[in-house]
């Protein structure tokens, strides 16, 4: 369960009538313009990567791949370890230093274009500034607010980060050709925005939180639940992510799968903090039912094989990983034991675990179903798997629950 809130009038803040009417916190607006603002950057180079890695460093895909590699286990992998750094030292203290990672990230990539081996720096730099800022800004969006508050807030952080992500690959095309532009454009962002973040207010303790544990206890506390419905989540859905973009070549239009994927992002941005109460008030098995429905669907219909359809499958999939991605994080706060830095940083793990299984286990599917011709049928084999693993989770979680007290019994 989660922890009670303090009331925000108490502590003398904006009562709690101005959230319900839509308005932020200046604290919280300056959290979600750096959020944006810090995808905006990262995303104006994170899809060009591959292309500068082999370009600086003069090595085959491989040795990218390997380099990329390391850089999202640092992201994701240590995200539990980096959650209970910012348990300890305060959310305010770990935005900055996540943020600073992100300045030197940016000012290592920029220095790369002389010295190629910072390159690397730069960006395992930028994975560890991420790994610590993801828990550290979602946890600060919902500090000190009450449950009924917390689908707002969040689905509001999510939405920033979004549209950041939406807006970073246009502003990246538009620099492509000049990477000391962009760099030095990035750093400048990512400087600013760690400055702005020091003039934050520090949140304050709440009496009756989680307490804080040692940090070989980093997974202690975990909602298993949510944990495991957000590892099959992004596993499915990561198939959708990395695998389309080689589908799509030769069945629809580069500018028409572009857009479609802008869409699937500003969909996000649009639709869950519009469904954001709703989402936060129905059952998890509803919710579930609802997100893995859409994202079936939507694999489904990349399987007719043209534009029309891929354009219809992912904006299916939009919107029921608006709800989806949502609920997981809500069950993650209200069923975890610890602080919710903690519970966002596990989460952040969950969808490593996901996104490693996706790689693994779809890119030898998707190799077999292109070795015999047939690509429209991984799709149905994901679009299946989107029906089959959460009945498969629920049906083994009910299973355990029941069988837990006839055991301590």
């Amino acid at each position: 369960m989660a922890a009670p809130a303090t009331p925000r009038a108490a502590a003398g803040n904006r009562p709690w009538s101005a959230l319900r009417r839509g308005s932020f916190t200046r604290a919280q607006w300056a959290v979600l313009i750096g959020g944006f603002l810090v995808n905006v950057g990262s995303f104006s180079i994170y899809p060009y990567l591959a292309v500068l890695l082999r370009e600086r460093m003069g090595v085959g895909m491989a040795q990218v791949g390997v380099v990329l590699g390391a850089a999202t286990l640092v992201q994701f992998a240590s995200a539990p370890a980096t959650a209970a750094v910012a348990e300890r030292v305060g959310l305010k203290r770990a935005l900055v230093a996540a943020l600073t990672l992100y300045s030197l990230g940016g000012a290592a990539f920029l220095a790369g274009q002389r010295f190629p081996v910072l390159t690397v720096a730069g960006l395992l730099l930028i994975s560890g500034g991420g790994s610590l800022y993801s828990p550290a800004y979602r946890s600060y969006l919902v500090h000190e607010v009450g449950d009924e508050q917390r689908p707002r807030l969040v689905s509001a952080g999510n939405a920033a980060g979004n549209l950041g992500i939406a807006v970073g690959p246009v502003v990246g095309a538009l620099f492509v050709h000049r990477p000391t532009v962009m760099f030095a454009a990035v750093t400048t962002v990512y400087a600013g925005v760690a400055l702005g973040h020091v003039f934050l207010r520090r949140e304050r303790q709440v009496a009756d939180a989680p307490p804080v544990e040692p940090f070989r206890r980093m997974l202690h506390g975990v909602a298993v639940l949510p944990f495991v419905v957000t590892a099959v989540s992004f596993y499915v859905h990561m198939q959708f992510y990395q695998y389309l973009s080689s589908y799509a070549q030769g069945r629809m239009a580069t500018l028409l799968f572009g857009a479609a994927m802008m869409g699937y992002s500003l969909g996000l941005v649009v639709v869950q903090p519009l469904v954001a109460e709703r989402v936060g008030r129905m059952s998890y098995p509803a919710a579930m039912a609802i997100g893995f429905g859409a994202l079936a669907t939507g694999m489904a219909a990349f399987a007719v094989g043209n534009g029309p359809a891929v354009v219809c499958g992912v904006a299916a999939i939009s919107a029921g990983s608006a709800v989806l991605f949502l609920k997981n994080d809500l069950e993650a706060l209200a069923g975890s034991r610890r602080s919710a830095t903690v519970a966002f940083g596990q989460q952040r793990l969950a969808v490593g675990v996901g996104s490693f299984l996706s790689g693994v286990a779809g890119g030898s599917v998707y190799g077999a179903f292109e070795q015999v011709g047939f690509l429209p049928g991984f799709w149905l084999v994901v679009a299946a798997q989107c029906v089959v693993l959460p009945v498969l989770v629920l049906t083994v979680g009910r299973w355990l629950g029941r069988r837990v007290p006839q055991q301590g019994s």
